[in-house]
């Protein structure tokens, strides 16, 4: 069912700033800046090997992100797992008693279908599950 890690999410309050940081410090390169506008973000992806480092900055004070950093400070948000077939994927969990915060696929960043499944049934974790063309 997973590929491999496709990303991991980190919540931060300036984007900027965090992007000097691991590009000055650590020395990885973002390819691409996006904002997507139904999740109220503005994302940076740093490829790191085989996975990214995806930096997430909200663009609104009621976003999932600046909830998320009011409530646990900037780190990191998420983990995407690589998948295939997501639909189906989706309903095989729901199925299994999983509890999803996207029933159906939706568009993210990078072009990417994702889905969340709730850290209710994850031990606390939020997954987010991603299917790249």
């Amino acid at each position: 069912m997973i590929k491999k890690i496709d990303h991991i999410g980190i919540a931060v309050k300036d984007l900027a700033a965090t992007l000097a940081f691991y590009e000055g410090m650590l020395g990885l390169k973002s390819v691409e800046t996006e904002v997507v506008e139904d999740q109220k973000v503005k994302v940076a992806f740093l490829p790191t090997g085989d996975s990214e480092v995806e930096l997430l900055e909200s663009t609104s004070p009621d976003g999932a992100i600046a909830k998320f950093i009011e409530k646990n400070g900037e780190g990191i948000q998420h983990i995407a797992f690589r998948v295939e077939n997501l639909e189906q994927r989706l309903a095989e969990l729901k199925e299994k008693g999983v509890r999803l915060i996207d029933q159906k696929p939706r568009r993210g960043a990078g072009g990417a279908n994702i889905a969340f499944l709730h850290p209710k049934s994850t031990f606390g974790v939020l997954i987010e599950l991603c299917e790249r063309d």
